[in-house]
C-alpha cells in the first residue's frame, strides 16, 4: 500500500467505521444487523477497490 492510501484509512476509514459501530451497538433493537450491514459493505468495497487496481 502507498503512503496516501494508509493515511486516507488511518484518517477517514477506520474512524469511519468506529463510529458506525459505536452508533450501532447503541441501538438494541436492530444492532445486529446493522453491524452485519457495515462489515459487508466495508468487504465489498475493498474487494471492488483490490480489483479495481489490480492490487497495487
Amino acid at each position: 500500500m502507498s503512503i496516501p492510501s494508509l493515511i486516507f484509512w488511518l484518517i477517514f476509514v477506520i474512524p469511519l467505521v468506529a463510529l458506525l459501530i459505536w452508533v450501532m451497538r447503541q441501538d438494541k433493537r436492530k444492532g445486529a444487523t446493522g453491524l452485519i450491514v457495515l462489515i459487508l459493505t466495508v468487504v465489498i468495497a475493498i474487494v471492488y477497490m483490490y480489483l479495481r487496481t489490480g492490487g497495487k
